[in-house]
């Protein structure tokens, strides 16, 4: 099928039945009853009558196209010199002419009156034409965007086109720009396959019928392939009857809609990117497609393509930031001696973006573990980034096992200096200055640590929402941690609570985002926080799920994250330690000491590398310490060597030379621990050593060993 030119209708030239119907009956009423009517007015006066037979051209031309205007006048005019010029030869040559000239007469004002109407219902037609297009133009650029998602931008732009400026409208977008990424670059030469991402068709039921999200192709030479090749809009007419599959694609329902009677196909590109292509179609009881509404879908399509751009690196970015997020955030909660935790995140809708709230889990020395949850203000890429970044800070600062409080203030220190990292330079341009966001590293952190042995956990929060706690056969309730400032505020201090927790107790960390909600009162929030933990599940799992139920209403508002932990015990079958004298001698006591508890224990496999962690461990804290000097034993997965002195220099690991005679005492401990450290305490320091066990030969024993 050829495309064949558009033609546009000119105004005026079409007659409704209806009003067809009535001329016909008029010319018939005049012409048969007109000469009876001059004749049987032989009693009358003929210039009366002359004066009645010229309003019907007149009234003629108020209702009648120009074309028939002049029939109906030439028709009154035959009809006149008939009746007064041959059937009344009683009338006077005057009279004659009088009547026949104001019968012509009449033709004339009539064509004058008939062309000046039709000439200001073109113009209104003209101006109403005008204002349908600027409220459409108006409508489409309130309506279209209102979302940055790409497939409803999409929705949006068919349903502001169909009704008011097309049958039928469908959006078709490359596959990549639907997964926020940007498309290959042009020339799309056929044949060329898209996405259907929205579609919309008078009657409604029809676009229900057809599911957006199939695939179309467009063949090489058809429309919409020509509009996404040369860039500019493609728009033409198919005559009755016509085979239209080469040149306008098939729904990609299978539904074989046939070729449309007038059609649009208008490029969208943004930003010098071709997005994809928008289709408008009319059926033949509309006017075709013709400049103006070229001009017209060609703007639409414009600032529609902007809107799908932007929803397009919106999407990106969140894409970006959720993956970001989630490789800074712990996949899995490792097992810990001191707790079983379970965690949850749930990102931020598409119109708010990713937030920076983290979480972690950390494992300390001597079986203890640190809980952690914060919150990074602001939304993106830069809040993912700055999370990672305090979350390292926390990591780091964690490993040298300072206190809570101690943490928080090395934290906050952090925070102010990445904020003055940030900050426009005087020299910087304007640029720069818009670039840079100096409130992004303001944060608010919850940091807990739970010793396992001593069951005591100590916590402090830096304008964090306080941690919940369920202990057990108890209801749920809010730890009194005093509130310190956010982070990145500076010049405050941090406290630090303590308090003692049952085996078996439940705790609770989460961020703002669980118990913020609009129309919602922050104390009616958290008394459903509490309500929600107070009720026993089977699992943690199942108590996380069960919090998220009661709680989030509204995931459009900001990033959640949640932690719920149980506390474990260690008991004497799991830890023994034994006070050292400040001797030398004591280093075999010890040996002996770690070998027969580990043989009591059932691990007589890992006496030989636990002798001589011990051996070098004891033997540094006499020499280089001083008393009091203790001895600890930590079972659980793994085999913890803990030796205390007095002193509180930290130790540092060096490479003694080849002749030295010492100095090599933590460098074989380094060599044979999976990990190993030291942390310091009121009375001096503590050097731990963690080593892998191999499978227990005999079960759990009881009590330790008693003290040689």
């Amino acid at each position: 099928m050829h495309r064949t030119p558009l033609v546009p209708r000119r105004v005026g030239t079409a007659v409704p039945p209806v009003r067809a119907a009535f001329v016909v009956l008029l010319l018939a009423v005049v012409v048969v009853a007109g000469a009876r009517l001059v004749l049987a007015a032989g009693g009358m006066q003929v210039m009366g009558m002359a004066e009645y037979s010229t309003l019907i051209p007149i009234v003629g031309a108020a209702l009648l196209p120009l074309r028939l205007t002049l029939i109906l006048g030439l028709t009154n005019l035959v009809v006149g010199i008939v009746a007064y010029g041959i059937l009344l030869p009683s009338m006077s040559h005057a009279s004659r002419i009088t009547v026949i000239t104001a019968l012509a007469a009449s033709i004339l004002v009539s064509l004058a009156v008939c062309r000046t109407r039709i000439a200001m219902e073109r113009r209104l037609k003209g101006l109403m034409v005008a204002r349908d297009r600027l409220t459409l133009l108006s409508e489409a650029s309130t309506r279209v965007g209102g979302t940055l998602d790409v497939a409803r931008t999409a929705e949006e732009l068919a349903e502001v086109a169909v009704r008011r400026f097309a049958d039928h409208a469908a959006v078709d977008l490359f596959e990549p720009v639907l997964k926020g990424e940007e498309p290959a670059p042009g020339p799309h030469a056929g044949p060329v396959t898209l996405r259907r991402a929205a579609r919309r068709s008078v009657p409604a039921a029809l676009a229900a019928a057809s599911p957006d999200g199939g695939t179309v192709t467009y063949c090489r030479g058809s429309m919409p392939a020509l509009s996404l090749l040369r860039g500019v809009p493609v728009h033409g007419q198919f005559p009755d009857g016509a085979d239209g599959e080469e040149c306008w694609p098939a729904d990609p329902d299978g539904t074989g809609t046939k070729a449309p009677h007038s059609a649009l196909a208008v490029p969208l590109r943004a930003r010098g990117v071709t997005l994809g292509a928008a289709l408008f179609t009319r059926s033949r009881h509309r006017d075709p497609f013709d400049a103006a509404d070229v001009l017209l879908a060609q703007e639409i399509a414009a600032r529609a393509a902007v809107c799908v751009d932007n929803a397009r690196r919106y999407t990106h970015e969140r894409a970006t930031s959720v993956a970001l997020q989630r490789s800074l955030l712990p996949q899995v909660v490792p097992p810990q001696p001191a707790v079983q935790a379970v965690a949850r995140y749930l990102p931020a809708d598409v119109g708010v973006g990713v937030g920076g709230d983290w979480y972690d889990v950390i494992p300390l020395s001597g079986a203890r573990v640190a809980l952690v949850v914060g919150d990074v203000v602001g939304h993106g890429i830069r809040a993912s980034a700055a999370m990672g970044r305090l979350r390292a800070a926390v990591r780091t600062l964690a490993d040298i096992d300072l206190p809570p409080d101690e943490l928080l203030t090395h934290l906050d220190d952090i925070v102010i200096r990445l904020q003055s990292e940030t900050c426009p330079t005087p020299t910087g341009g304007a640029e720069d200055a818009a670039e840079a966001d100096v409130g992004e590293f303001v944060a608010t952190c919850l940091y807990m640590v739970y010793d396992p042995i001593s069951r005591r956990c100590t916590a402090a929060r830096a304008g964090h929402p306080p941690p919940a706690v369920v202990h057990p056969g108890a209801c749920a309730r809010f730890l009194d941690v005093p509130a310190g400032p956010p982070l990145g505020v500076g010049g405050l201090p941090f406290e630090t609570a303590e308090m003692h927790l049952p085996e078996g107790s439940l705790l609770a960390l989460y961020t703002d985002g669980l118990v913020e909600a609009p129309r919602y009162c922050l104390d009616e929030r958290l008394e459903r926080l509490l309500e929600a933990l107070s009720e026993p599940k089977p699992t943690l799992q199942d108590t996380c799920d069960h919090v998220l139920d009661r709680l989030v209403v509204d995931r459009t508002r900001d990033d959640i994250a949640l932690v719920i932990a149980r506390t474990q015990a260690l008991d004497d079958r799991h830890t023994v330690a034994w006070e050292l004298l400040d001797d030398l001698a004591e280093v075999a006591r010890a040996r002996d000491l770690a070998s027969l508890q580990l043989a009591h224990w059932g691990l007589p496999g890992a006496a030989f590398l636990a002798e001589l962690v011990v051996s070098e461990l004891v033997t540094n804290a006499i020499r280089y310490g001083g008393s009091p000097v203790q001895l600890r034993l930590i079972r659980h997965d793994t085999l913890i060597c803990e030796v205390s002195d007095g002193a509180h220099t930290a130790p540092h690991l060096r490479r003694a030379r080849t002749f030295d005679e010492g100095g090599r005492g933590l460098f074989i401990v380094a060599q044979l621990a999976e990990r190993w450290g030291t942390r310091q305490q009121s009375d001096g320091k503590t050097i731990w050593a963690e080593l892998a066990l191999p499978p227990a030969t005999v079960p759990t024993p009881a009590p330790a060993l008693a003290t040689l």
